[in-house]
């Protein structure tokens, strides 16, 4: 089972509007839980990143993010006052594939420091590949599997991820669709208590 797996209601395909209505619907805005990582120590990760930053097209920030355009978006990036719908895809060290999942919603505020300064360079449609040190991510935290608990962010954790930038929409607007989807009555799907499921990427603590 997926660590990272998102209960989003299944929506009928048809407009992006539809889909941010079941979106509104399934997910609470407050900061979310665990990405899964790759194990690293501080030392490896710093001689990885500045192997890394050799390779055609990567891209590195001043806070240490590395960033690779795959295929080119369109139009504005979000801003901290957006949310985010996403397709991605982790990997661990040795390429083997942890978690994928699409059209997971997003805040840009509520990521992890190197995912959120990522976010902010995105456009729809375009695909991305990142490189996030310990320091923008966990840090010396570990994260766990709440059903199994074994560790899947070990402290000190390199996170890489393809990350694909489906839509993104105001906060405030997507507010406004659930207060609209809750005064609908309870005919409707009802959020998941407890706030967003495991795995939704947040900051760290969450």
């Amino acid at each position: 089972m997926s660590v990272t797996r998102v209960p989003i209601p299944p929506v009928a395909k048809g407009s992006l509007t539809k889909l941010w209505f079941g979106v509104a619907i399934a997910v609470a805005l407050a900061a979310g839980t665990a990405w899964a990582g790759m194990q690293s120590v501080p030392q490896s990760a710093a001689g990885f990143m500045a192997s890394n930053a050799d390779e055609p097209g990567v891209v590195s920030t001043e806070s240490g993010l590395q960033i690779k355009e795959l295929v080119k978006g369109e139009g504005a990036s979000p801003t901290d006052a957006d949310v985010t719908l996403i397709n991605y895809e982790g990997r661990l060290v040795d390429e083997s594939v942890f978690d994928a999942n699409d059209r997971v919603p997003m805040p840009v505020a509520g990521s992890i420091p190197g995912f959120s300064e990522a976010l902010k360079r995105m456009q729809r449609g375009g695909k991305y590949r990142l490189w996030i040190p310990p320091e923008l991510g966990y840090g010396a935290e570990e994260k766990a599997n709440p059903q199994t608990g074994e560790v899947v962010i070990p402290a000190n954790s390199l996170l890489i991820f393809d990350v694909e930038l489906v839509e993104f929409i105001p906060e405030q607007q997507l507010r406004a669709m659930q207060q609209m989807q809750q005064q609908a009555g309870p005919g409707g799907p009802q959020p998941g208590a407890g706030g967003p499921p495991p795995g939704m990427p947040g900051m760290p603590g969450n």
